[in-house]
């Protein structure tokens, strides 16, 4: 471990253990670094990485603060990390989604209320109105998903599911642009998941979101060759995966 991975470590507990909550400011930069026994360079290395991570906040002329530490600030530069992920990875997020989503749509149908309802009814409406649009239909998919699962009332869940699930919604376009039946199929799935919701059927709202992304799982199996890009090259020769 390096001097500045120390530095963060002690930082870090300060603020695990409750003697910095979120929120808290620190004390002045050369009192914290003697009360730590580092360095002022050391600590103001770790301060650097802190404030990247969203640990910490400088504001200037103030000083520094623990951040909120949601889970929606601590993860969102989740998203921007899967899409640097290089090779085959597309199967692996679509695992991923398959282990966590069932489970999350299974909390949501507990959870979910007449107003959330309204939202995932929306969604499905505009699903097949745009049937035959696959970029469309694929937004309002997404945005299903997004209401369904910020019905769960779970933010760390939800923040980890919206972090992986550009690459998997590109994936599923490709899927709509060259399977003709795609769109009808998805539409009765997430049919199928509605009125599970709908019911307050937990188990019926897990088996139905299972069944969902393992189709599209399926797809993605018997379509991707392990040794190609996932996905066809896009406009500026990007993967579209």
């Amino acid at each position: 471990m390096s001097l500045t991975d120390k530095a963060i470590a002690r930082i870090r507990e300060l603020i695990q253990s409750g003697e910095l909550p979120p929120g808290a400011k620190l004390p002045p930069e050369q009192q914290l670094a003697t009360e730590l026994g580092l360095s002022r360079n050391l600590m103001r290395e770790a301060v650097r990485a802190l404030v990247v991570a969203r640990v910490l906040d400088v504001r200037r002329g103030d000083g520094t603060y623990v951040t909120s530490l949601e889970p929606a600030l601590l993860l969102e530069g989740l998203g921007t990390a899967v899409e640097l992920l290089h090779g085959d990875t597309l199967l692996e997020l679509t695992e991923v989604r398959r282990l966590f989503e069932p489970v999350a749509t299974s909390l949501a149908a507990t959870r979910i209320s007449d107003d959330d309802l309204v939202v995932v009814r929306h969604h499905l409406d505009a699903m097949r109105t745009a049937r035959d649009d696959v970029e469309l239909l694929n937004e309002h998919d997404a945005a299903f998903h997004r209401a369904v699962i910020a019905a769960a009332g779970n933010s760390t869940l939800a923040t980890l599911l919206e972090g992986i699930s550009s690459r998997t919604v590109r994936g599923r376009v490709w899927r709509g642009m060259v399977d003709d039946h795609a769109g009808d199929r998805t539409i009765a799935e997430h049919e199928a998941i509605y009125a599970a919701l709908l019911r307050r059927d937990s188990a019926l709202a897990e088996a139905a979101a299972l069944m969902h992304v393992s189709t599209t799982e399926q797809w993605l199996r018997q379509h991707l060759d392990p040794d190609e890009p996932a996905g066809p090259p896009g406009p500026a020769g990007d993967e579209a995966s």
